[in-house]
């Protein structure tokens, strides 16, 4: 007999509202025995069925809603429909040749990622009752989305706030990790065993390709380039020139590599340096670009350190848009969830004044579509991307 868990009075509204997590201050009581990774049933203090979901009491979220219908059985057909349904949608709005084929609780399988790169895949598991039924999405992926190798990157400390381990390896016969894709005709390399999160950044997909238009016959700055894909998208554009700088030397040996990749070493180069630090160099020394762009990682990942977060995404926009010639343009992005729209929005214009700078906004854009925004689950939205024309 399934668990049965009631919540105090006055919680669960969100949930009820469509949320997908119970945390474990929302819970009075349960009838029934259950253990960590069960599929237990939720019900509000009326007795009212909110939905059905698995239960992790080593977690602040201690419950995390798959079904609202409770005749619905967790089973692996209703893993086939949650698929299917996810990549019928990326079917239709994005190309599918390497993307986000499950986004979590956007795409109602709340704790799972599932990325895509051409025919290899890899699953990353952020919650125990996801891991319960890891071997059925192997299967499914194998048979029906002809997968040639599956890797899991579970190797994220968000992990540890559930009461497990930090997991990688292969889910499927051992295969070479080093990939190759193409997203908006650039070609790069993925190393999906050992690059940052599953291998590469889909969720800027579109975001990149929409900076061509203003990087034709362009001199480009692109910083934070990790490997390259916003300068390479620059290059393909026609830049006249671009430089992408990054932190890390072996950031930027891949940038490297891709440029050569595809042809672009003439035009596109990659040198190591703190952001930070040159543009206010090269600030100093009247150095300017017809296109800057800003694609640092999240400044913050809690509410605990957002002060922080927001004088160091101001100083950075702060030395990015002094460094746009007149007339030029400015890209800038925020990774980080808790750094808020309106925030975002406020800090930028923060810096745009201390620069005594004009912005004229271009464009306003999120996360590529293959990450969608599921409005009832506000953690889903993470990613802000402006361009601006600096006047």
């Amino acid at each position: 007999m399934t668990c049965k868990f009631y919540l105090y009075k006055g919680m669960g509204r969100k949930s009820e509202g469509g949320h997908p997590w119970i945390y474990s201050t929302e819970i009075e009581g349960y009838d029934g025995e259950y253990t960590n990774g069960d599929i237990v049933e939720v019900y509000n203090f009326k007795n009212d069925f909110i939905g059905k979901g698995y239960i992790n009491d080593a977690s602040k979220i201690a419950i995390r809603i798959m079904t609202r219908n409770i005749d619905e059985e967790i089973d692996e057909e209703f893993f086939r429909k949650r698929l299917r349904n996810a990549w019928e949608y990326r079917e239709k709005i994005i190309d599918t040749s390497s993307c986000r084929f499950v986004f979590g609780e956007a795409d109602f399988l709340p704790g799972l990622i599932i990325d895509k790169y051409e025919n290899y895949y890899v699953i990353q598991s952020l919650a125990l009752g996801i891991d319960k039924y890891k071997d059925i999405i192997v299967k499914l992926l194998k048979e029906e989305y002809n997968a040639k190798g599956i890797y899991e990157r579970s190797d994220v400390p968000v992990r540890e706030l559930e009461g497990m381990e930090q997991v990688k390896g292969f889910l499927t016969e051992p295969f070479d990790t080093k990939v190759q894709i193409v997203e908006n005709g650039v070609k790069y390399h993925v190393d999906i065993e050992n690059g940052q999160k599953t291998g590469f950044f889909l969720d800027q997909k579109q975001n990149r390709n929409a900076i061509h238009k203003i990087c034709k016959d362009a001199d480009v700055l692109d910083c934070f380039t990790h490997t390259g894909s916003f300068a390479l998208n620059a290059g393909i554009a026609g830049a006249k020139s671009v430089l992408g700088l990054d932190i890390s030397e072996l950031a930027v040996e891949d940038a490297t590599k891709n440029a050569e990749l595809n042809g672009l070493s003439d035009v596109v180069k990659f040198e190591c340096h703190n952001a930070f630090d040159v543009l206010h160099k090269w600030d100093r020394e009247g150095r300017k670009f017809d296109v800057v762009i800003l694609d640092p990682p999240a400044f913050t990942k809690s509410r605990s350190t957002i002060n922080n977060a927001v004088r160091g995404y101001k100083e950075i926009n702060l030395r990015g848009i002094k460094m746009v010639k007149p007339g030029g343009y400015f890209v800038t992005c925020s990774c980080s969830h808790f750094m808020n729209p309106q925030l975002f929005r406020d800090t930028i214009a923060d810096a745009a004044k201390d620069a005594r700078r004009l912005l004229r906004q271009v464009e306003f854009r999120t996360q590529s579509s293959d990450h969608p925004i599921l409005w009832n689950s506000d953690e889903s939205y993470y990613l802000k991307f402006y361009i601006f024309q600096v006047v």
